[in-house]
């Protein structure tokens, strides 16, 4: 009976080991490719259990997702002799798996080419144009160009590019420092050349400002000569008139007014008056006005 047990263990490992290698999953994230004797067979890209001929037909798993080459930094010159270490990021995708398995089979193998694809498209562009400029307005550009460079040497690979981003931009350490400092001078040159012509457009305002008095205050004082003129005129008018009606009132009125500024602006000096004059009646009797002669 023992013999029996065991040739009946060994037949049920035999089936497993069989349907192990006759029966796989796949999951909706994977894709893969069956070869036998390493010939190309079929791709298998549908989710869900799938079958196999054991031991002569040979399974590769590829992953079907949006994948990421994040390639190490690397040296570029640019036009203007300036060196540059870019530092980037591709996004890519299987779309072809009998392409890629013939062409590169493995991940870490297509982002090996994928790198020395991306950092020679890379390398041109960034050889036409100067440190600034890729820095500044001709990042994008630079990008468009390299994605659709690249994308077209992936595609034969099997491999679709989507994307491809300049994550970061810097000088070799070496020469930061240098750069920097000229950098830094150049700005402190603007900056004193903006200082000057402030000042030097300070003077300007001023000067005119000051000008501009002047001509106001001349037409100022001009108008106001005129003005005061043409009202000692008036006065002179109205004067003569008044003197023309009533020739009497008008010396009468006149003495008061004299006698009105000595009396004011007399204060402590000395005053001599003839006693039988008007002023010296007028003081001793303020009540009574002197009459006009």
């Amino acid at each position: 009976m023992k013999p029996k047990w065991v040739i009946l263990i060994l037949i049920l490992i035999a089936l497993l080991i069989t349907s192990s290698q006759t029966v796989f999953m796949l999951d909706e994230k994977e894709t893969a490719i069956i070869t036998q004797f390493g010939e190309f067979q079929r791709i298998v890209d549908e989710p869900g259990l799938h079958v196999k001929l054991p031991w002569i037909q040979t399974l590769h798993v590829m992953d079907g997702r949006v994948l990421s080459a994040d390639g190490e930094p690397a040296e570029f010159m640019t036009r203007d002799r300036k060196r540059v270490l870019v530092d980037y990021v591709t996004r890519w995708r299987i779309v072809d798996p009998h392409e890629y398995y013939r062409r590169v089979r493995t991940e870490p193998v297509a982002q090996a080419r994928l790198d020395e694809i991306v950092g020679a498209q890379l390398r041109q562009e960034v050889a036409r144009r100067d440190f600034i400029d890729l820095i500044r307005e001709d990042r994008e550009e630079v990008m468009s160009s390299v994605a659709e460079a690249v994308h077209v040497q992936a595609i034969q690979l099997g491999i679709e590019v989507f994307d491809t981003r300049i994550k970061r931009t810097d000088l070799p350490e070496e020469v930061q420092e240098s750069v920097f400092a000229r950098m830094q001078a150049e700005r402190q040159r603007i900056a004193l050349r903006y200082r000057a012509e402030g000042e030097e457009r300070s003077n300007e305002i001023e000067a005119d400002a000051d000008r501009q008095a002047v001509i106001i205050l001349a037409e100022a004082y001009e108008q106001s000569e005129r003005l005061r003129g043409e009202g000692d005129a008036l006065a002179a008018r109205e004067y003569a008139a008044a003197y023309g009606a009533d020739e009497d009132f008008y010396q009468f009125w006149r003495r008061m007014q004299t006698y009105e500024n000595i009396i004011a602006k007399g204060g402590d000096t000395l005053l001599m008056i003839r006693s039988d004059s008007d002023l010296m009646r007028f003081l001793e009797s303020p009540g009574i006005l002197p009459l006009p002669e």
